[in-house]
């Protein structure tokens, strides 16, 4: 989710995204726990790296138990979530308590919305899990949005509120969880390629866009944070694809400050290539940076199955490449545009999402930028700012449906 990428380098310690990281290793096996086990202490998660010449057991942070839920609950929280099948597990445990959270997306939630859930397999061989919210019978559909979710998250927890409030303005709604992420398959928070993830967004959406009822509506791909990425690279590749791109605090470019010198960067891109899934480990919790609004900054907890772990490594260099990227090619974007940012978002940088409206080749193309806003303007703001900026996107849908 951090787009700050800064890295410098001396012994023991690497500072990636603009945090230190210690660089040590812990050699001891923690076993996952059952569910019906009762742990005495917090429980620990642990990754497994494959083996090269050594093998090593990377050290995970501690897990602090979720107040207002059960002993049981927190243990199944608790669990190694390296695979699909154990987040999907987790997920289904939590579904009852996540509707209950009291949370304007949720508790205002509009009824009647169709809702459907599947997984489809790509091209690489790996489950993906879809949903899609459709407007109550007797609604007209105006057009059908896409979206991409941001770094270690899922489409099953607040884009749940999200897409229901957007579907019940008149639009199909489709999203998808990114290979390692939510209840797709793939090994949780690793990214071995970025644009693994531009073409698994291109192909399944390619093959959803083609379903008879759909075919002849506008189609239009939100991304936020990440996702924002992932949304610029899936149009510069198939710029003529989309009727509308919106981006949400889009990660589309590295600050020149921040970014490390050629000489550390090299250091990064060996490290992951030699244990490319090993885990960083952070200093800082991005949630008090991303949500304004206390209450749901509380609420975050409960997204039970994304990915809040150390940064691995492979990941950090693929983030870092596809910003550069991004950043070079940003005159290309021509399709029409609207940009949403907080303007005190200070994981990704509102100047940067100014910099794409400003080289943006597009000739409809609309930048807001909503005072005190932090990173999580769709989720972690007072109720009303949260609907302004909902408001936001199906006004300006209406307007090219």
């Amino acid at each position: 989710m951090n787009s700050s990428l800064s890295l410098r380098f001396r012994p023991p310690e690497l500072v990636v995204f603009g945090q230190k990281w210690d660089l040590p290793f812990n050699n001891s096996l923690k076993h996952q726990l059952p569910i019906s086990a009762r742990p005495k202490t917090t429980p620990k998660r642990s990754v497994l790296v494959p083996r090269t010449a050594t093998h090593l057991i990377v050290r995970a942070k501690i897990n602090s138990p979720i107040e207002g839920v059960s002993e049981e609950l927190n243990l199944i929280a608790s669990r190694n979530l390296d695979f699909a099948y154990t987040r999907r597990q987790v997920r289904l445990a939590f579904a009852e308590v996540q509707q209950q959270l009291d949370h304007c997306l949720f508790k205002l939630a509009p009824t009647g919305i169709r809702t459907e859930e599947w997984y489809e397999r790509n091209s690489k061989g790996l489950e993906i899990f879809c949903k899609s919210w459709m407007p109550k019978p007797g609604v007209r559909i105006k057009g059908v949005l896409f979206f991409c979710h941001g770094y270690g998250d899922t489409c099953t927890f607040f884009f749940e509120g999200i897409a229901r409030h957007i579907a019940a303005a008149g639009y199909g709604i489709y999203a998808l969880d990114h290979p390692g992420f939510g209840l797709s398959e793939g090994l949780h928070g690793y990214v071995p390629s970025f644009d693994a993830l531009v073409d698994n967004v291109i192909e399944i959406y390619t093959k959803i866009k083609g379903r008879p009822e759909l075919r002849n509506l506008p189609h239009f791909i939100l991304g936020q944070s990440m996702g924002g990425a992932v949304t610029l690279k899936v149009h510069l590749k198939e710029p003529h694809a989309w009727d509308g791109v919106i981006l949400v605090a889009p990660m589309c470019k590295i600050a020149e400050e921040v970014i490390p010198p050629a000489s550390i960067l090299k250091v990064l891109i060996l490290l992951s290539r030699v244990m490319p899934k090993a885990k960083l480990i952070p200093q800082k919790d991005l949630t008090e940076l991303a949500f304004r609004d206390p209450r749901k900054r509380e609420m975050a907890v409960y997204n039970v199955i994304c990915y809040s772990d150390q940064t691995r490594l492979k990941t950090a260099v693929e983030l870092l490449n596809a910003t550069s990227y991004i950043e070079k090619r940003v005159e290309e974007v021509s399709s029409p545009l609207l940009i949403l940012h907080g303007a005190a978002d200070k994981v990704t940088d509102p100047l940067i999402s100014k910099f794409l409206y400003e080289k943006a080749s597009s000739t409809d193309k609309t930048l807001k930028l909503y005072d005190e806003g932090y990173h999580c303007i769709l989720e972690g703001e007072p109720d009303d700012r949260i609907f302004t900026v909902l408001g936001d996107i199906i006004s300006w849908l209406d307007a090219r449906c």
